[in-house]
């Protein structure tokens, strides 16, 4: 269980990255297919690079998906790289368009509905496998109490950033991150408590 508890927060972590990977680049093709030409060469050369860095990212997450955690561990560190290139190459995007803030708020808004979707499907998919171990308790209720609150409260903060509507590209990818963050940390606790809770019973 150990080693599947690990898997699990290995694959969500990944999960949600892909996920955002996918609502930066729908985001950034709708709003490139309304762009004049010269404008709109650019955007599609610029979401062409992005693609392939999630197409990448993806195909080292499935070539490890079948191997074990220590595996997951080596290429940990690759794959965030890869991600943080990604994010990096976002920025120097909407640093060279600054001026395009409604894109910059519609990316946004698509990644942080990504991001939610996210939390919930992780939620629903810890409460799954405690009920499938039978792995209730007071433990685990409170986890995924928390779970629930700390996903809450990452969904408020990123309505009211999305309310706000003039934030800087740099100020929204914090409050990303900073959710992004809380999201991996609850999930780790979360599978360790199951993971814990599985070990009493045996």
């Amino acid at each position: 269980m150990a080693e599947q508890s690990s898997m699990h927060s290995y694959l969500e972590w990944t999960k949600q990255r892909i996920d955002e990977m996918d609502a930066t680049l729908a985001s950034l093709e709708a709003k490139a297919g309304r762009m004049h030409a010269d404008s709109k060469a650019k955007a599609e050369q610029f979401i062409a690079d992005l693609t392939k860095r999630r197409d990448a990212f993806q195909s080292q997450v499935k070539a490890q998906a079948e191997l074990g955690t220590s595996a997951w561990q080596s290429v940990k560190a690759q794959l965030e790289a890869q991600w943080n290139g990604f994010e990096a190459q976002l920025k120097s995007y909407f640093a060279t368009v600054g001026e395009q803030v409604e894109q910059q708020q519609a990316t946004f808004r698509d990644v942080a509905a990504a991001q939610v979707k996210t939390w919930r499907e992780a939620i629903d998919k810890f409460h799954g496998e405690a009920a499938k171990l039978a792995a209730r308790g007071s433990d685990i209720d409170a986890v995924l109490a928390q779970m629930k609150a700390q996903a809450a409260q990452a969904d408020a903060q990123l309505q009211k950033l999305k309310q706000a509507g003039n934030e800087s590209w740099t100020a929204l990818s914090a409050a990303l991150a900073e959710s992004r963050k809380t999201f991996d940390r609850a999930n780790q606790e979360a599978w360790d408590a199951l993971r814990r809770a599985t070990a009493r019973k045996s």
